[in-house]
């Protein structure tokens, strides 16, 4: 008698589907110490140092209120998406990489699972800094609220692409020690915590270079009316690429070794 094994297939889109992702963003919402330090903690920033600037204005008449919103609003994303991407540090010491190979998830939609749930924790973290900042008295034209929103969503996708950089190259138990301090240095060097007009000339050239440089800027650009450059869309769209690839590369050399 002869058995015939019928062949095995590889699911749609690499097994990203709906049910797989809504599964990881239930995971991901459940993480209350991950949910304070994302939409809390910027929020009190926005308290403690937005609201002293309340009835100050920038060159062109808008709040400055508005402007320290929007950085921290692009701030808490980063750090949302950054902490949502790095989850994947605890479940390699689980052992999930083990079971991922005996499964026909493909790489491609494992990370996009992954991207897709820390954008969600990014919208988010902007959602409530606006919110919070709305309700503190910021008031800016419809379209600037949608305009840098979108930009600080949108561009946190760089750091859903460096958390997960990160998470395949830290163990787990060092991964946020690691994040904290490297997200704040870089939310100082890209002019989130301060305008980078009263740093030094020296520490503005060396902003250009980081990631959160671009991200702010064209945040920014809508209130400001600053036009928005090649070289800031070039960095967010290098440092995406980066760390994209990077975490890919990861990605396969550690289900390699199982």
């Amino acid at each position: 008698m002869t058995t015939y094994v019928g062949e095995r297939r590889t699911p749609r889109f690499g097994g990203l589907n709906p049910t797989y992702l809504s599964l990881e963003i239930r995971r991901t919402l459940r993480n209350r110490r991950t949910l304070f330090f994302i939409l809390i903690m910027p929020a009190v920033f926005f308290l403690l140092f937005g609201l002293p600037q309340k009835g100050q204005t920038l060159d062109n008449g808008q709040q400055v209120t508005a402007y320290i919103m929007i950085s921290l609003a692009v701030y808490g994303a980063m750090v949302a998406t950054t902490s949502g991407g790095a989850m994947v540090a605890v479940e390699r010491a689980q052992g999930w990489s083990r079971q991922l190979r005996l499964t026909p998830l493909r790489p491609v939609a494992y990370i996009a699972t992954k991207v897709l749930s820390a954008l969600v924790l990014g919208l988010a973290a902007v959602v409530v800094e606006f919110v919070v900042g709305f309700a503190a008295g910021v008031r800016m034209p419809a379209h600037v609220w949608l305009l840098a929103g979108l930009a600080a969503w949108l561009g946190s996708l760089v750091f859903a692409a460096f958390g997960l950089f990160i998470g395949y190259l830290v163990p787990a138990e060092n991964v946020m020690q690691f994040l904290g301090p490297i997200l704040a240095i870089l939310a100082m060097f890209g002019g989130l915590f301060v305008p980078l007009e009263v740093l030094p000339h020296a520490f503005q050239e060396i902003a250009k270079w980081t990631p959160v440089y671009g991200i702010g800027t064209i945040a920014r650009s809508s209130l400001t009316g600053d036009t928005v450059t090649v070289t800031e869309v070039a960095n967010v769209v290098a440092w995406t690429l980066f760390f994209g690839l990077g975490a890919a590369r990861l990605f396969r050399r550690d289900t390699a070794r199982v």
